[in-house]
């Protein structure tokens, strides 16, 4: 029993104890009603002090928003209305100046109706007046038939017949005089341009020889390049092709050849060799190489200078060395360069004269010979085959056709192609500037040396001796000792039967045959 007492008690205690818990949670939630409900109040009523100034904020802003709105309104509907004022103002003076416009339309319109009336009555008078006149010219020309006897058209074919004759003894006779007249002036002006072309191109004449002359400084020189048995000037003669005359002349050697390209490199290695010291056969043919190639290099310069001189611009580089070619060429003795720049400077002069083109001229001046000096012989004319480099080379269709028509092979199509031709006629034809026996010498030994080439096995030949005597310098792999000697037979008897020439012609033929080895 004690222990259900216990029990009871305990659950007693704990019912009291449950029920003091509820009714002290009962009392906190109430107060943490009141707080709440309080703290809630103070929330509102602050919300509700912050939404009256946020109100009123807002409020303020969107009258200063509303303002700034109407201000810019205000201000396009200023500029709306000064844009529609000026265009009431150009309206009105348009309808102001259309008024007037109008008006004088009007008036003008009114003043054309009255000078129409008015036309039109002069013509109703002159119609009248033009009826009546042709009644009294027709009244007339009757009584002149009758009085004449003859009828108005047989009157009119007679006169007509008179004048027509009249008119066409007075048309032939003023033709004719006019053609005299024509004729007589064109001689005077042509002869007036030709004089004074000539005149102002003055050059000295220089005909071309067939030999140099080779200063030294003493005799003793003449030793050293004969050399030892002859080898020194016999390797000369053979690897430039030039006759070496060594004679009685004090300090002087000469060097014959018809080929200046020849003499000259002849000339400068000889320079160099005595300048030198050493001569000797293997010296020598290293000099006469060099000098090959510095005579190649000089024609290239020479070439440039001469169209720098002349003022004539983008030569192809192959024509530029052509004309400096022209250096070592001559046409019947006159140098050909010198040839070429005279009458260049001719064609200048003569087409400003007649008021041509002057480059263009002085271009097809100093082309016209480039035919000349070709490294081969052909069969053309020179004037076709310099046509054909030119056309090769980018020349223009008047210069070519100039230098294709200036001894007449083809017709002159241009201007310029007749002035080529006479200024190459002036600078040709005047007394002492051409030999026609040494263009024909020459050309023969140029025809020994030819004949020479067109056998097989031949590497070089000279015409030496002023053509007295042909050096053939034959390949020694494929030529033999023996076929040397038929080659040289040959050769002598093709000349006998093809060449006419004076006197005999000594055909020598050289092989030649060379063992080198280098110790290094």
């Amino acid at each position: 029993m004690t222990l259900i007492y216990i029990i009871i008690g305990i659950i007693a205690g704990l019912a009291g104890g449950f029920g003091v818990a509820k009714a002290l949670e009962k009392s906190n939630v109430s107060n943490l009603i009141k707080n709440a409900k309080k703290e809630a109040g103070s929330i509102l009523k602050d919300a509700k002090i912050d939404a009256e100034g946020l109100k009123k904020d807002k409020i303020l802003q969107a009258k200063e928003k509303f303002l700034e709105l109407k201000t810019e309104h205000e201000q396009v509907i200023l500029s709306r209305d000064k844009k529609m004022a000026e265009a009431e103002k150009r309206t009105r003076d348009k309808e102001s100046q259309i008024s007037s416009e109008l008006a004088k339309a009007k008036k003008a319109s009114d003043d054309f109706d009255e000078k129409v009336t008015e036309y039109n009555s002069k013509i109703e008078i002159l119609d009248k007046k033009q009826t009546d006149l042709d009644r009294l010219h027709k009244g007339q020309i009757e009584q002149l038939e009758v009085i004449s006897g003859l009828s108005a058209e047989d009157a009119k074919n007679q006169l007509m017949e008179s004048l027509k004759a009249e008119a066409k003894t007075k048309a032939m006779s003023f033709i004719q005089d006019t053609m005299e007249e024509a004729k007589m002036t064109a001689q005077q002006e042509a002869k007036k341009i030709i004089i004074s072309t000539i005149q102002r191109v003055g050059t000295e004449e220089a005909v071309e020889n067939c030999v140099s002359v080779f200063n030294i400084e003493s005799d003793d020189v003449k030793g050293r390049i004969i050399g030892r048995e002859g080898r020194n000037i016999r390797a000369i003669e053979a690897a430039t092709g030039v006759e070496i005359i060594v004679d009685d002349t004090p300090e002087a050697i000469i060097l014959s050849c018809f080929d200046p390209v020849r003499r000259e490199i002849a000339r400068l290695a000889l320079h160099k060799l005595v300048t030198d010291g050493r001569i000797h056969p293997a010296r020598i043919e290293e000099i006469v190489a060099k000098t090959q190639k510095q005579i190649e290099e000089e024609i290239i310069e020479t070439g440039k200078r001469t169209v720098i001189d002349l003022g004539i611009h983008g030569l192809h580089p192959e024509l530029i060395k052509i004309v400096g070619r022209m250096k070592y060429r001559s046409s019947y003795g006159q140098n050909l360069l010198q040839h070429s720049r005279e009458v260049s400077n001719l064609c200048g002069i003569m087409a400003a004269e007649l008021g041509l083109n002057v480059k263009l001229a002085k271009r097809a001046g100093l082309l016209h010979d480039i035919g000349k000096v070709p490294d081969t012989e052909s069969e053309l004319p020179h004037a076709l085959l310099g046509m054909q480099w030119a056309e090769k080379y980018g020349e223009k269709e008047e210069v070519c056709n100039a230098i294709g028509a200036h001894h007449d092979e083809i017709e002159m199509k241009y201007l310029i192609s007749p002035i080529i031709q006479v200024c190459d006629a002036i600078s040709g034809a005047r007394p002492g500037a051409r030999r026609q026996v040494l263009d024909s010498y020459i050309q023969r030994l140029k025809d020994l040396e030819s004949v020479a080439f067109g056998f097989q096995g031949v590497k070089n030949a000279y015409a030496i001796q002023a053509g007295r005597e042909l050096r053939v310098i034959v390949e020694s792999e494929k030529v033999s000792d023996e076929m040397a000697a038929t080659l040289s037979f040959d050769i002598s008897h093709k000349i006998q039967t093809e060449m006419t020439y004076p006197g005999q012609v000594k055909i020598t033929v050289i092989r030649e045959t060379r063992a080198v080895n280098i110790a290094k």
